[in-house]
């Protein structure tokens, strides 16, 4: 191999290594001990882990609320796969036919937090409800909101904004969250 085809090699080597390394901190579904037994093997079944945002103390991304109607306890967990996430969100904490909303690649949420400009992971999800959702619609405005009888769950860019993803109808409206 002449030295410049060798040189190219190895460039793409290096490119690729950092391409794979985007300092993304995810955590195995399994370390979170509140996530009910049935839905982390699920999580993990599907190739999921959960990734975590540095300025956030605490395990999250993995919530519970009731996203569909009152009385019934939905969890949601931010599930990272390939450097892709979305939200999956199991209805009455069964496994089987989880809704898979809001995906995205992990690198949209990619941000400068420091002054020595370190670059880090800002998603985060949380639940929302109806107090939070008529705020922020009150002060910003959007998509007014439907009758509300449940959470919704709140999806941000930690520092930045968010919206709140409810579902009403079998829909999922995008609400006004944070600004």
């Amino acid at each position: 191999m002449s030295l410049s085809r060798t040189v190219l090699f190895l460039a793409a080597i290096a490119a690729s290594c950092l391409a794979q390394s985007d300092g993304v901190v995810r955590l195995n579904p399994a370390g979170f001990p509140n996530l009910p037994r049935n839905l982390a093997a699920e999580v993990q079944r599907r190739g999921c882990t959960v990734p975590q945002v540095p300025m956030v103390e605490g395990l999250h991304n993995v919530i519970k609320g009731e996203f569909a109607r009152p009385g019934q306890t939905d969890w949601a967990v931010l599930c990272s796969v390939n450097r892709v996430s979305s939200i999956l969100v199991f209805w009455n904490g069964v496994e089987t036919n989880p809704a898979e909303i809001a995906k995205q690649p992990d690198s949209y949420r990619i941000q400068s937090w420091t002054g020595n400009n370190d670059r880090v992971y800002s998603r985060k999800i949380s639940p929302a409800g109806k107090a939070y959702i008529m705020e922020h619609y009150n002060t910003y405005g959007g998509e007014k909101p439907p009758p509300m009888d449940h959470a919704g769950i709140d999806d941000a860019f930690v520092g930045k904004a968010s919206e709140v993803l409810y579902l009403y109808q079998g829909k999922w409206l995008h609400l006004s969250g944070a600004d």
